[in-house]
């Protein structure tokens, strides 16, 4: 019977033992088998059941990475990999423990045949502990799906156990595994590649979609504005607080880490790390070679074998240590940021690039965007054709030799690009406005690329690029809409007469107002916007050796620029729309006009009047309730810029009230027959 048993031990039936569908039992009605021993008898074939189960998982999914699904059973398609692998290849070592007790029985039984079930009881007692653990850690594989990294965190969870023989065996499996997951930490940490080390997408570090994804609650934000003028002061502040893009770097990434895959014990913090760590690398290593760079060097700087042995060093310790492990980390990471900063800043000249990125596309140049405008203005301003970007690219070139710049090597590097695709139509109404200007034109497709040099393309990104460009057509929008009012300006002093009519008198007055505020936030932009956050930006570059510090300070920087632009504020926004479309229909009216103003246009003036009045005293109620909560000091600053004096505040919140006298003077003087006017 003995000799039965130890083959139901070892997971097979026999004459004695059988497996009726719930595991391995003694047959019922034995004569010569006391009662009191069949409970004992079926303790030890459970044991037999466990062994066998977990042989066949061996079997199944040890011997093979991956499985075609041919029937009924979908799991030998979703699990595989070398996690899985490594699994059972750590199971079948704590089995070989078991299978030497079993040998060291059948000795025992061979040299003592009076040997009793409660003797192999005894000697078997730990894994009675044991083989329940490891089969619920083997459902729980089987039952979740389990794939990659996440295997690790279930084992880990499991080895966190009281029963010190539970917790050694789940450590050894689990320590089989991190070979896997070490050796793909060394793929990424010192070559930034997982060719050939994660065929089957289980590590952590995963390609990214690289979608940009709007933050805040923005879908209801239009809505907000048709009843703006009704809503509380607690209102208008959630609707001014609407967060701007993602940061440019989460956006950008070529790869991510996937939470679903990185285990527990290794925080987010440390997996940020390592995507840095492996991307820099990648990205490094892969242009250097494309460019040709007379750099032969490495990132690490020759230090790949030091990190390596560190790297296997730890791998060999039987317990995973997440303080030596997050050390080394910082380690790599140090060395890697701190060459980064020397290519790119010291030896690329970071600071030099970025002002001129801040000429370019934040319009510091500001004789270049004037020249240009005068250049390209008639080119843009209707929808833009298959030549219209070679034209308006000729007309840059011939703008920055106006300016005596086309001696400089750098203007070569910006190129500007108009998307002539037809995007569908969509339907408008007063509160369906996007961030672009309302009538669809060449300018509202205009963009400015930039030939960016290596290194530095790992600054200056493609997301980041086209942010640049998105707050580039917003400033740019900002200066045409000034030069069409100074236009209108420099045609009034040409003209001027001592003898001037009220109704000229109120048309040049609005032109005033509207010139005030273009002006003002001209200046506010500029000023208070760009150059004060450049210059903060400059300072901490320069008080910083930590090239990823400098990245993050450069995100910031252009969060403050889109926040404080409000280029997507979509309350304020759509108001200064709205009002540069007003300032050009009123500049294009005046500069178009005859010597006579005809009624029509006398009343387009009237319109472009009312509604200049409607979106200033809207814009007005935002910046003051906000300021009111000392929530966005930004806003409080544009706020001081337009309303200075009070004058904003004594008028009621709005601006270009004083030609509501010319709808009554156009009346008494009947001016359905033309009003004389001088532009």
């Amino acid at each position: 019977m003995l000799h039965e048993l130890l083959l139901a031990l070892s997971g097979h039936g026999g004459g004695l033992f059988k497996d009726c569908g719930e595991g391995l039992k003694v047959l019922e009605g034995l004569p010569f088998i006391h009662p009191s021993e069949v409970n004992v008898l079926n303790q030890l074939c459970r044991l037999g059941t466990y062994f066998r189960d977990f042989s066949l998982f061996i079997d199944k999914y040890g011997s093979a990475l991956s499985f075609t699904n041919t029937g009924d059973d979908s799991d030998s398609v979703l699990l595989h990999g070398l996690y899985l692998k490594a699994l059972c290849t750590g199971l079948d070592r704590v089995l070989q423990d078991y299978r030497q007790v079993l040998l060291s029985l059948e000795s025992q039984v061979l040299a003592d045949p009076h040997l009793g079930v409660t003797h192999v009881l005894y000697t078997l007692q730990e894994y009675k502990l044991l083989f329940p653990a490891l089969a619920s850690v083997i459902d729980q594989i089987v039952s979740h799906k389990a794939h990659g990294c996440y295997i690790l965190d279930i084992l880990h969870k499991a080895s966190s156990s009281g029963f010190p023989v539970v917790k050694q065996n789940l450590t050894r499996i689990l320590h089989v595994c991190h070979g896997v997951l070490f050796k793909q930490l060394g793929a990424w940490l010192l070559h930034g590649n997982m060719h050939g080390r994660d065929p089957y997408n289980e590590f952590f570090v995963q390609p990214s979609s690289g979608e940009v994804v709007l933050s805040g609650d923005t879908q209801n934000d239009d809505e907000d504005v048709l009843g703006i003028m009704g809503v509380t002061g607690r209102q208008l502040q959630r609707l001014m607080n609407l967060s701007c893009l993602e940061t440019p770097s989460e956006s950008s990434c070529q790869f991510c880490v996937k939470a679903d895959l990185l285990p527990s014990y290794i925080p987010q913090r440390v997996a940020n790390k390592i995507l840095f760590i492996g991307e820099s690398i990648q990205i490094f290593e892969n242009d250097k070679q494309k460019v040709q760079s007379h750099k032969t060097d490495s990132i690490l700087k020759d230090r790949e074998w030091e990190f390596a042995k560190d790297l296997h060093e730890l791998s060999k310790q039987p317990e995973f240590n997440c303080m030596a492990f997050e050390a080394l980390i910082d380690q790599i990471r140090t060395c890697v940021s701190e060459r980064l900063w020397t290519l790119v800043v010291k030896e690329s000249g970071l600071v030099s690039h970025l002002r001129m990125v801040k000429d370019f596309y934040l319009l510091g140049r500001g004789e270049l965007c004037v020249a240009f405008i005068g250049q390209a203005g008639h080119l843009l301003e209707t929808h833009p054709t298959a030549t219209t970007e070679h034209d308006i690219n000729m007309a840059y070139q011939q703008a920055a030799r106006s300016v005596h710049l086309e001696e400089e090597s750098f203007i070569q590097r910006f190129h500007l690009t108009v998307d002539t695709a037809t995007k569908p139509n969509k339907k408008s109404s007063q509160t369906d406005k996007l961030t672009i200007a309302p009538v669809e034109t060449g300018w509202s497709r205009l963009s400015l690329s930039y030939s960016v040099q290596w290194p530095l393309h790992i600054f200056f990104t493609p997301a980041v690029l086209e942010t640049y460009s998105h707050i580039f057509r917003f400033l740019l929008a900002v200066r045409r809409t000034q030069i069409h009012l100074q236009q209108c300006w420099s045609l009034q002093m040409q003209n001027k007469t001592s003898n001037v009519k009220q109704e000229e008198a109120a048309i040049w007055q609005l032109r005033t107002h509207l010139a005030f505020f273009i002006d003002n936030l001209q200046y506010y932009l500029q000023v208070d916007v760009i150059e004060s956050q450049f210059g903060i930006l400059l300072d901490k570059i320069n008080s910083t050796q930590d090239f990823e510090v400098i990245k993050v300070l450069h995100e910031q920087f252009l969060t403050s620029l889109l926040s404080q632009s409000f280029v997507h504020m979509k309350s304020v926004s759509s108001c200064l729309y709205e009002i540069f479309a007003l300032c050009t229909s009123f500049s294009q009216l005046l500069v178009s006009a005859d010597v006579t103003l005809s009624t029509g246009q006398l009343s387009h003036i009237q319109t472009i009047t009312t509604s200049f009045q409607r979106q200033s005293n809207l814009l007005f109620r935002i910046l003051s309730s906000v300021n009111s909560h000392s929530s966005s000091p930004h806003l409080a600053q544009l706020l001081l810029r337009l309303d200075f004096n009070k004058y904003f505040t004594i008028s009621g919140g709005q601006l270009g009230s004083v030609y509501n006298s010319l709808s009554s003077v156009a009346s008494d003087q009947s001016i359905s027959s033309g009003s004389s006017f001088r532009p």
